[in-house]
């Protein structure tokens, strides 16, 4: 998997963007990327007002380990709860040690999180926990403390569609989507109250028609098959998959929706319900400082909503008019359901604004792995960390990549095409390539002749008025018809080399599909499941040991 040598210091969290190279994109030549990703990458003091520290600065590091290591949180039992989670699935003996540390005042960890895709999620689920992963061991390798990787399982959210879905690519390079059955409850209960039944195998068996037949696949659909069986809640078999593949090298996968975890975070509820509107308020206000930056703000927030959910039967906004809190046709007084939330935190969700306090309360994270879509949202939360007394981490963007095989990097390499010159789904790249390989004299040639002609017929119309005014309209237009028909010559031209070279043209398409499905980045569409079936497990040593961790840079690794 060749990638290019990094400019920082081996290990190091610096980690400073440098010169794109031919195997990487710069972000801000990446059309698919919001432009903040750039600025985030190459131009942070614009925006450093909004975000805890430039992740590129190793006194940033520092100062975010000295801040959680001297707040205060309840380290025991967010272990305890974590190894019971653990001990339900049967976690993996790293795994186990890396939550045993948790409990310790000096751990710090580094944590990122994804919704609880069906059968893994998309690529960058992968790339998010091996992200953390890596940057968990620079951490405590270059500041000698103890480090974890923790992966959030997002599952209180109730948009079914979103994860029901697993594409791959099939033996023809072709999208193949695989959508689970819904559960009972599908749209209208958290993900993570979904129970799978027997129907997901018969989406497991749709899922392994459409897989290639490798090596590989027999290990991995039996690794699904022994998470997503018959009984077992949605979140629950995506813990079990991630930790499968990840926690042999120390992930923590932590369920959010565990209710014995709630009541650790019941004052985080309380104090929201106690000022209702003012975390909206302050993510607006960031909003606006953002945008003023010129950059859209990810969150719209709602001011008459407090930033919770209420979970009974479903997952309701909690919205308040005047004195009183209104869920669904229900009223309450702010006091009681104040005391409900002090009582029975289980039955109270937090919003996209809240989620990330409720994570950092449990947990002592340094650094926040980011998608490119979360930076923006994460930073209208400044205020809200502060308002809350918990220290805000690091943001850090989780590594981009696309993973090409032998024939495409050859295709890429020999023709010298920018990988995001795929995206586009019309021919217009093709057409771009295929007239690179036209002789020289031939496109040559074209230009000479259509040059010629614009000149003589220049002069033809110029003098055109001392004969008779009213045939300057018809020279033009045999300007126009003899530049159509040179067009036409071209572009027959164009065909002719396209039927010649048909190989090319398979060369193109095929790279095209693995890098630009349904013309959208590869990490975004493709599971990671296969990816897994055509690599198999040395896919994740690959990549913790060589995926690059350089901020302003999409990598194109081959296997």
């Amino acid at each position: 998997m060749p990638v290019e040598p990094s400019a920082a210091a081996p290990g190091s969290t610096t980690a400073r963007p440098g010169p794109v190279s031919p195997l990487s994109v710069d972000v801000r030549q990446a059309p698919w990327l919001r432009p903040l990703a750039g600025e985030y990458a190459f131009n942070f003091t614009n925006i450093a007002g909004l975000y805890a520290g430039d992740p590129a600065s190793p006194d940033a590091w520092r100062s975010a380990i000295a801040r959680v290591q001297q707040h205060t949180r309840l380290r025991d039992d967010v272990a305890r709860i974590v190894a019971a989670q653990q001990e339900q699935r049967a976690a993996p003996p790293p795994a186990l040690a890396a939550a045993r540390t948790l409990a310790d005042s000096r751990t710090v960890a580094v944590v990122t999180g994804q919704q609880a895709g069906v059968f893994g999620g998309p690529l960058f689920t992968l790339l998010k926990a091996i992200t953390a992963i890596q940057l968990a061991r620079r951490v405590s390798e270059e500041h000698g403390t103890p480090t974890v990787a923790v992966f959030w399982v997002d599952a209180e959210d109730h948009d079914w569609e979103e994860v029901a879905s697993c594409t791959v690519l099939d033996a023809s390079f072709q999208p193949a989507t695989t959508t689970a059955s819904p559960p009972d409850g599908a749209g209208e209960l958290p993900v993570a109250a979904l129970q799978l039944d027997a129907r997901v195998e018969d989406s497991l068996a749709q899922l392994a028609s459409a897989l290639p037949p490798t090596d590989f696949t027999e290990w991995v659909l039996n690794g699904l098959r022994a998470a997503y069986r018959p009984g077992v809640r949605v979140a629950d078999a995506f813990a079990r998959w991630l930790e499968a593949l990840l926690g042999p090298y120390g992930l923590i996968v932590f369920e959010s929706a565990d209710p014995a975890s709630k009541a650790l975070v019941a004052g985080v509820f309380t104090r929201e319900l106690a000022q209702p509107g003012h975390t909206a308020a302050l993510a607006a206000a960031a909003g606006d400082a953002l945008a003023a930056r010129g950059h859209a703000p990810q969150v719209t927030p709602q001011r008459d909503s407090a930033s919770l959910f209420h979970l009974d039967g479903g997952r309701r906004p909690i919205k308040y008019d005047g004195d009183r809190f209104v869920i669904g046709e229900r009223r309450f007084a702010g006091a009681e359901l104040t005391a409900a939330a002090a009582a029975t935190p289980e039955r109270f969700s937090p919003n996209v604004l809240l989620r990330p306090i409720v994570q950092d309360t449990l947990f002592p994270t340094i650094a926040y792995v980011a998608g490119p879509s979360e930076l923006a949202y994460l930073g209208q939360l400044g205020g809200i960390y502060q308002h809350f007394g918990v220290p805000m981490p690091l943001v850090y963007p989780r590594a981009m990549a696309t993973l090409v095989d032998s024939p495409a990097a050859r295709f890429l390499s020999k023709y010298d095409v920018p990988i995001q010159d795929l995206q586009a789904q019309d021919e217009s790249a093709l057409n771009r390539l295929l007239e690179a390989q036209l002789p020289p004299a031939v496109e040559q040639s074209m230009k000479d002749a259509e040059e010629a002609i614009h000149r003589s017929m220049e002069r033809v119309i110029a003098a055109m008025p001392t004969v008779d005014p009213t045939l300057a309209g018809a020279a033009q237009t045999a300007l126009g018809k003899m530049q159509h028909d040179l067009r036409t010559l071209h572009s027959k031209m164009i065909h002719a080399a396209k039927k010649r070279d048909d190989t090319l043209r398979r060369q193109f398409m095929r790279t095209r599909a693995q890098a630009f499905p349904h013309g959208q980045p590869q990490e975004r569409v493709l599971a990671g499941v296969f990816f897994l079936n055509r690599y198999g497990p040395a896919l994740i040593e690959r990549l913790l040991a060589e995926l690059p961790l350089r901020l302003g840079h999409h990598w194109v690794l081959t296997i």
